[in-house]
């Protein structure tokens, strides 16, 4: 779960920059990357941006408010 919420968040970013981008200075990074607003690679893209974005909605609803980010580590004390 903790590589889902870290790719999630790279997504979601990514889409964050892409729609300042927009806005600001009407660029379209996807649409770029891959010729076209409507190319299958955009398409795909802003669909796992989505699916993304709903899973760190849905993500603290399943673990009762932990958005986990780092893995359970346990520190081994040696003597």
């Amino acid at each position: 779960m903790v590589i889902a919420n870290l790719i999630s968040y790279i997504l979601v970013l990514l889409g964050a920059v892409n729609w300042g981008l927009f806005g600001i200075f009407n660029f379209n990074l996807v649409s770029a990357i891959f010729m076209g607003p409507r190319s299958v690679g955009a398409i795909i893209i802003y669909s796992l941006i989505t699916l993304a974005a709903l899973w760190l909605i849905i993500s603290p609803i399943i673990t009762n408010g932990a958005l986990k980010l780092r893995g359970n580590r346990t520190v081994r004390e040696t003597n």
